[in-house]
């Protein structure tokens, strides 16, 4: 049964609300001024909370504010008999879910209720991939809610495995723009020239190939949300294209004179820093300062140890076939804790995938983690970085070992050291970004290979 708290010092105006809502099979709790409300609050936090704006002492805008404060989550409906459009605008800036004007529409009130309950349902959904309660981590996700419903651009930077996409569609899903389209492009995914068709689109003839004209990302996320993921792979060649996209939302298709205007909410991602890059001349400055709008930054693995556990269980529940009962050894459990997880989320994730593929029984033991690019078994938590010095002997110089093992050791070692950036293996190796690619794709990495796509 669904809990709901009404506050205002109108005795009739409580009763009406505390009727409404029983009548439809709602918990109603009711209080006479804010003090009152907040204590049957922290006593027992409701999905719903009604209040009037303007009571004698302490008004509706702070009991909403410490009511968010207590439970990020509920839902809150202001109500006040001296509308004014400052008043409203402030509400919805604060986080109410709606601003009604007395004498209150109670089929009104209903649709209202009914779509914050509905928001409440999708919101579990959406943060059912998203598992975690390290402080960390529920900092990081109630930003990403106060994000999405700024309307505003917003940059996560954060180690690859991370999450980083599944928290931008989650913005997404809880911005004003859901119901409209998420489109997704991988910035490293393409070279310079394929780039710039793919995200602003081509008219027909614009280049050899180009038989028919095509819309651009930037045009498909009309009215929704783009995610530019890899977004410090963009070359630099393209930048100020992207920058005038984002600072007058238009742009002209290649082989076009015709300017496009597009109304788009922009989510970057990156695995780098972008404020290094730009210390290095690899990203603008001037783009730099306009993706960077609301800063967003996720906690590596390491960072949430407590929330290892309890993701490997959701894993586990997602992998496993139907009927299976199968449950991890603490043994398991204990070595699973003590990794340092370079590969994040994805990493933890591909080593429950296979533990369960490999496990013969009801339990699942150390010895399924068998076979992990990096040693789970002989419980090392990484290749040693190449700044600790050259690979020993019996690594990579090995006699008899061939070039191609020699190689694949080198680049698995290489990217352990910089914790799967594939960008800076690239540079410690002197090789190109794609070669990287090539190589990881290859030699089939068993951890690594997720991040061709990060």
């Amino acid at each position: 049964m669904n809990r709901v708290l009404v506050v205002d010092d109108e005795a009739a105006m409580r009763s009406a609300l505390e009727a409404h809502f029983l009548r439809r099979d709602w918990r109603v709790e009711t209080a006479a001024n804010a003090g009152e409300a907040l204590e049957k609050f922290r006593r027992a936090p409701h999905a719903l909370v009604v209040t009037d704006i303007r009571m004698p002492g302490v008004d509706g805008f702070a009991v909403m504010r410490e009511v968010r404060a207590i439970a990020p989550q509920t839902g809150v409906i202001l109500l006040t008999a001296f509308a004014n459009i400052p008043d409203a605008v402030n509400a919805i800036q604060a986080g109410a879910c709606d601003y009604l004007v007395k004498p209150v529409c109670f089929e009104q009130l209903e649709r209202t209720a009914e779509r914050i309950l509905a928001l409440d349902r999708q919101q579990a959904q959406d943060l059912e991939g998203l598992v975690g309660k390290s402080p960390q981590w529920l900092r990081a996700l109630e930003r990403a809610r106060q994000a999405a419903v700024s309307g505003a651009d917003v940059l996560i930077e954060a180690e690859s495995g991370t999450g980083k996409e599944l928290v931008a569609r989650l913005i997404h899903r809880l911005s004003s723009r859901r119901e409209q389209a998420f489109v997704a492009v991988n910035c490293a995914a393409f070279p310079e020239t394929l780039l710039e068709s793919e995200l602003f689109g081509h008219a027909r003839g614009a280049f050899t190939g180009a038989l028919t004209a095509k819309p651009g990302r930037f045009e498909q996320a009309h009215r929704g949300t783009l995610l530019l993921d890899e977004v410090g792979e963009m070359p630099l060649g393209l930048q100020p294209k992207l920058l005038r996209v984002l600072q007058e939302r238009e742009f002209e298709r290649l082989g076009e004179t015709k300017t496009t205007r597009i109304d788009v909410r922009v989510v970057a991602t990156t695995n780098r820093s972008l404020g290094e890059m730009v210390g290095e001349g690899k990203f603008r400055v001037d783009l730099y300062y306009r993706l960077n709008v609301i800063p967003l930054s996720l906690p590596a693995l390491r960072e949430r140890r407590e929330d290892i556990h309890e993701l490997a269980q959701h894993f586990l529940r997602l992998y496993a076939t139907p009927g299976r009962n199968l449950r991890f050894t603490p043994e398991f459990l204990q070595r699973i804790e003590s990794h340092d997880w370079p590969g994040n989320v994805r990493e933890l994730a591909n080593s429950v995938r296979r533990a369960v593929v490999l496990a013969t029984g009801t339990e699942i033991g150390v010895e399924s983690l068998e076979g992990g690019s990096l040693r789970l078994m002989t419980g090392a938590a990484s290749a040693p970085p190449l700044s600790q010095g050259a690979p020993k002997s019996e690594d990579c110089l090995r006699p008899g070992l061939s070039l191609e093992a020699m190689e694949r050791r080198l680049l698995e070692m290489t990217l352990a050291s910089t914790r799967g950036n594939r960008s800076r293996a690239a540079d410690l190796l002197g090789v190109s970004l794609r070669t990287v690619r090539n190589k990881i794709r290859s030699y089939g990495l068993p951890s690594w290979s997720s991040y061709v796509h990060d």
